[in-house]
């Protein structure tokens, strides 16, 4: 099993080295997510605080899982900014999981994390004796 999301070798080196800049750029993720495994399950929680879930796509294809947010942003014309910081947009990430049963998938939104619980294909062992006649 290999739980390698795209970019993730350089998304937490630039943030520390450069600083962190509240403009998304090609090596930053707004969306930070935690990946482990407990008791066969595989876990993901996403923090996507402000994302409404019907905003949310899951979606799972040849070992991986995709989640993608979209949030859009409401424009009032009569306001003047001084400073904006919040994101507005799509954000995407993708994980190989490999082994999991995609048909058993649970998705819940709390308090502004997704937490997603993908069950493990569980394997039986195919060890049988063979009588001799």
């Amino acid at each position: 099993m290999k739980i390698v999301p795209s970019g993730y070798f350089l998304d937490d080196f630039f943030d520390d080295f450069v600083g962190h800049d509240s403009r998304p750029t090609p090596h930053h993720n707004p969306m930070k997510c935690d990946v482990y495994e407990l008791n066969n399950i595989y876990n993901i929680e996403v923090d996507l605080p402000g994302f409404d879930k019907d905003n949310i796509k899951i979606e799972t294809k040849d070992g991986y899982i995709t989640i993608t947010a979209e949030k859009k942003e409401v424009k009032d014309e009569g306001k003047k900014y001084y400073h904006h910081e919040r994101r507005y947009g799509r954000v995407e990430r993708t994980f190989y999981l490999g082994d999991m049963d995609a048909e058993q998938i649970k998705a819940k939104m709390e308090n502004g994390i997704l937490k997603i619980e993908i069950p493990k294909i569980v394997e039986k062992e195919s060890k049988r004796i063979i009588n001799i006649d």
